[in-house]
């Protein structure tokens, strides 16, 4: 008796000790971002992260990005995913519970004796009809609280894991559905800049060809422009189709692919990105799912390592059971009922070599999960401040690249009519409009580029989930 009670104490003592059984995960992070205050302007709180989508005050982006949540086949195999974990977490709770099944059988013999001696006495008989009927339920129950304790806990932890994998999956697919969607608006901008300069290409050839029927310009002029007439169609052709190829990709991650492209209005407008909620680098563990979902899988290694010492312990198995039979034979017949009780001690000895072996590998598993964790967070932060910056930038590049389109533009037209006017030749003239369309370019380049880091920032900081519908662990 003394000896159990040495042995459950060991195992209480273990069990108090958990949280020794993994090191301590190394998480500091600096107090502050050290990117520009201007990367977030809002003040925290005033933008729902959960739906960050919804600050850009696009209903068409909104419906697409609330659509490619629910019919996403990424998103679906996530939760596909998360139901297959919860069912095997029941099944290895269950198997710490007491097992057993109930059996029945029925047996009817008929023997026919061809030759020979008859013999009938009880319970013997070489002729006539005979049946058997016998129902068991045998229970076979380990013993083992402490087990069933952290296998269950290691369960619910894989159960968090899969979970928080599902909300990685539909923060993903928010944002790339954003960022496609804003990549489609990028391309729509470029599109209209490409009609509007074969527009103006197309005016400046239709002048020029004037001029030199009229005997007021060389003939190689309309050549000249004629060359710039046909890349402009060219550029408007390929980016038709480009545009056409991104309002695809789009349908398919909404799960719309059957419906038409021409469904998808990506309008040629560009908006500025909003401002952003202030935050600090300690909330990412809290807001970031992946940070979270690392975190599921340390609980689950460190809940495995228990279990891989406590397989050192003594086990003990109950046996009951219970049972009835009944036999009837010519002459004979027997009912009878049977209660039975037992059990089983094991103790590892042979095989400790071998638990050992396992116990180095789960404690290198363990390990393992610490170090994915720590880097997880490192590259939380490092995903964070860098769009944060990024983003800053972008913001700066939009502002000056304003300035210079309208500048360039208002150089274009004065220099267009002097050429009307027979103030400048057609190489100035030509050498303006390229000017122009290439820093109206570069803005509009620049200023997709900071509508899709400022998806990238949402999502660094963690938006995209409700992470108040979950309790901290």
């Amino acid at each position: 008796m003394r000896k159990r009670h040495l042995m459950f104490a060991a195992l209480a003592a273990l069990s108090l000790s958990a949280c020794a059984t993994a090191r301590k995960a190394d998480v500091s992070l600096p107090v502050t971002y050290e990117a520009p205050a201007t990367a977030m302007a809002a003040p925290a709180g005033s933008i729902a992260l959960d739906t960050w989508w919804t600050a850009y005050g696009d209903a068409e982006l909104t419906a697409l990005v609330e659509q490619a949540l629910v019919r996403n086949l990424d998103v679906r195999t996530a939760l596909a995913r998360l139901d297959e974990v919860r069912g095997q977490r029941i099944s290895a709770i269950a198997q710490y519970l007491p097992q057993g099944d109930a059996t029945g059988s029925s047996r009817r013999t008929r023997t026919t004796q061809l030759g020979g001696t008859a013999v009938s006495i009880p319970g013997f008989s070489n002729s006539g009809t005979s049946t058997a009927q016998s129902a068991n339920f045998n229970v076979s129950w380990e013993i083992s609280p402490f087990d069933a304790l952290f296998a269950g806990r290691a369960a619910t932890a894989e159960v968090d894991r899969a979970r928080y994998a599902y909300e990685v999956a539909r923060a993903g697919i928010a944002a790339q559905t954003a960022d496609s969607w804003f990549s489609a608006k990028g391309l729509a901008i470029q599109l209209a800049d490409a009609q509007e300069a074969l527009r103006i290409v197309q005016g400046l050839y239709d002048i020029v060809d004037q001029r030199a029927r009229l005997g007021l310009a060389a003939q190689s002029e309309p050549d000249r422009v004629a060359g710039d007439l046909a890349q402009a169609r060219s550029q408007v052709a390929a980016l038709e189709a480009q545009l056409q190829v991104e309002k695809r990709a789009l349908l398919i991650l909404a799960g719309r692919i059957v419906e038409p492209t021409a469904n998808i209005n990506a309008t040629p407008n560009v908006g500025a990105p909003p401002p952003l909620p202030g935050s600090l680098p300690s909330e990412l563990l809290e807001r970031r799912p992946d940070v979270r979902q690392a975190q599921a899988a340390v609980r689950s290694q460190v809940n495995q390592k228990i279990l891989a010492q406590l397989a050192f312990f003594p086990s003990l198995t109950l046996t009951p059971g219970i049972g009835w039979q009944k036999i009837k034979q010519p002459g004979f017949s027997s009912t009878s009922e049977s209660r039975t009780w037992g059990g089983s001690a094991v103790q590892p000895v042979l095989s400790i070599p071998r638990l050992l072996a396992d116990l180095k590998v789960q404690g290198a598993r363990t390990e393992q999960a610490v170090l994915a964790y720590e880097k997880t967070v490192q590259t939380a932060f490092q995903e964070s401040e860098g769009a944060l910056v990024n983003l800053d930038a972008d913001r700066r590049r939009v502002a000056l690249l304003t300035e210079g389109e309208a500048r360039a533009r208002r150089g274009y037209e004065a220099t267009r009519i002097g050429y009307d006017r027979g103030f400048n030749d057609l190489a100035t003239t030509l050498q303006a409009q390229q000017n122009w369309r290439v820093i109206r370019a570069q803005l509009t380049a620049a200023q997709v580029q900071a509508l899709r880091r400022s998806v990238q920032a949402m999502k660094a900081l963690g938006g995209g989930w409700p992470v108040q519908a979950y309790a901290a662990k």
